[in-house]
């Protein structure tokens, strides 16, 4: 009952016309921050700090928060319509997304992934307010053996991702793995397959890698113009999921959300991740698994759902334990600090006020973004409507001019171009780009857990079998891994049985 009165307190805060209007403000910021190519709520959170300065803290932190989930949802808009994704979380959405624009569907597409952030960002905060305190503690637990594991767990998904050759898969994501060796080794701290070029010294950009492969290849291979238009016909309410789309949408609306909030709880798990693992769910899940990929709505559905679910439970291991879960939560720390407060148990305590009118605000801006949203989908699909040589002139401004702002360096500009040109070749010869952006994002966390626990261990991989957590995830992948070797089995063992 306490927890409930503090929160009615908070929505009493949050509810102000001042605080109103920056969580208004904050979700359009966040909306046009994710849409950019390059730029991302990391950079964008941090770019917007100073102009909050001079607020006062509660009003400050709602609209850095609102900027923050807001972009979760600007991503998607340019991967479902122009299959670039705004920022690294919803490079998997543009999978399933563009491919439903092409045939007609560019708004169903949007109202899903609006109405699945909201979803997920609500269960989320929910969790926030119901079960911080024990969540919290229990993501303290996830050591570098256990994380390892997880991460086992995410590779074990390339399998779902394979598409129609395993072999191809395996290539794409060997080459992910191959870009993720680049840069500083993250134990031994010296440079590795950087050649010498200073540029490589940070690694590959990520960004710029998805940008590419996914928006330049798009380019490259020309979209015919009748396939984008199609998405235009009838007005909002035939853009809009129907009661087939919702039904479809709702089990993968669920497993995202769960997925996406407990995800949110382990330290150094990204959006990217967690989207992955969603998409992932949903190909071992979903009844209409054979689909995506080929613009099934539950493509779209779980990925925005787990992310915008990871976004706000993300918050919990902050406010609870002041352990920023993701370089945007580190950001947002930075911002509470500079307003004088400290994230962990003493927020409670000694500025309850002002951390329950942010955890209210959770709610009100996650809503914000649907009523602010949805509306908007004919706004964005309108984009279509601009004649394919003009619109293709202005994505390549977006790639390059959102490629140049990772680093402001024009050789991010020349990683997009090369692995645009990766992006076609692997199309033309019918090669899944899921499995490198995959690879991509594990790789380094999966070899610094690894090198981590070895080191705690003095080099004794047992140490994955006593810890049972650690255990589990490492059999569970193994498992998803040895599926398809059951499958090509069994067809074997039943013709020697019909032989015989």
């Amino acid at each position: 009952m306490d927890v409930l009165n503090q929160l009615l307190g908070g929505f009493a805060s949050a509810l102000t016309p001042e605080n109103l209007l920056f969580a208004l403000i904050g979700c359009i910021l966040g909306t046009l921050v994710g849409v950019l190519p390059g730029v991302g709520p990391v950079a964008g959170t941090a770019i917007l700090i100073p102009l909050t300065l001079s607020m006062n803290p509660t009003s400050a932190i709602i609209m850095l928060g609102a900027i923050f989930y807001g972009s979760q949802y600007g991503g998607t808009i340019t991967s479902v319509l122009l299959n670039t994704p705004g920022e690294a979380a919803s490079a998997i959405t543009a999978i399933d997304g563009f491919q439903m624009t092409k045939k007609g569907r560019a708004g169903v597409a949007l109202g899903i992934a609006a109405i699945g952030s909201f979803v997920g960002g609500i269960v989320a905060t929910a969790g926030l307010v119901i079960a911080a305190k024990p969540l919290g503690s229990l993501g303290l637990k996830v050591g570098p053996p256990e994380f390892f594991g997880l991460m086992v767990l995410g590779i074990s998904l390339l399998v779902a991702l394979a598409g129609r050759s395993m072999v191809k898969a395996l290539i794409s994501g060997i080459l992910g793995l191959l870009i993720a060796l680049v840069g500083i080794d993250p134990v031994v701290g010296m440079p590795r397959f950087t050649f010498g070029n200073e540029h490589l010294l940070d690694g590959v950009s990520f960004v710029a890698v998805i940008v590419g492969i996914f928006g330049l290849s798009e380019i490259l291979v020309s979209v015919t113009p009748e396939g984008s238009t199609r998405a235009l016909k009838g007005g909002l309410r035939a853009m809009l999921p129907n009661k087939t789309d919702m039904r479809r949408a709702a089990p993968a609306i669920g497993r995202g959300s769960i997925i996406g909030f407990l995800t949110g709880l382990v330290p150094g798990l990204t959006g990217t991740v967690t989207s992955l693992l969603s998409y992932g769910a949903e190909t071992k899940f979903s009844k209409h698994r054979k689909e995506l990929g080929t613009g099934a709505i539950e493509g779209v559905a779980g990925p925005e759902t787990a992310n915008n679910a990871h976004a706000n439970s993300a918050l919990i291991p902050l406010f609870t334990l002041g352990i920023p879960a993701s370089p945007t939560i580190a950001v947002l720390m930075g911002a509470f600090l500079q307003q004088g407060l400290t994230p962990g148990p003493s927020l409670f305590t000694e500025h309850a006020e002002i951390a329950w009118a942010i955890i209210a605000s959770l709610f009100i801006g996650n809503l914000i973004c649907l009523i602010l949203n949805v509306p908007l989908i004919s706004v964005w699909t309108s984009i279509l409507k601009i004649p394919h040589p003009i619109l293709l002139a202005v994505i390549m401004i977006f790639l390059v001019v959102g490629s140049y702002t990772i680093n402001y360096s024009v050789f991010d500009v020349f990683v997009m171009i090369f692995f645009g040109i990766v992006g076609l070749v692997f199309r033309r010869l019918d090669v899944p780009m899921a499995p490198l952006v995959l690879t991509l994002v594990l790789g380094p966390l999966m070899e610094r857990s690894l090198r981590e626990s070895l080191e705690i261990s003095q080099g004794a991989f047992s140490i994955f079998a006593t810890r049972p957590f650690a255990l589990i995830f490492i059999l569970i992948g193994v498992a998803i891994m040895l599926t398809p070797l059951l499958k090509l089995r069994k067809p074997a063992a039943l013709t020697a049985d019909v032989e015989v």
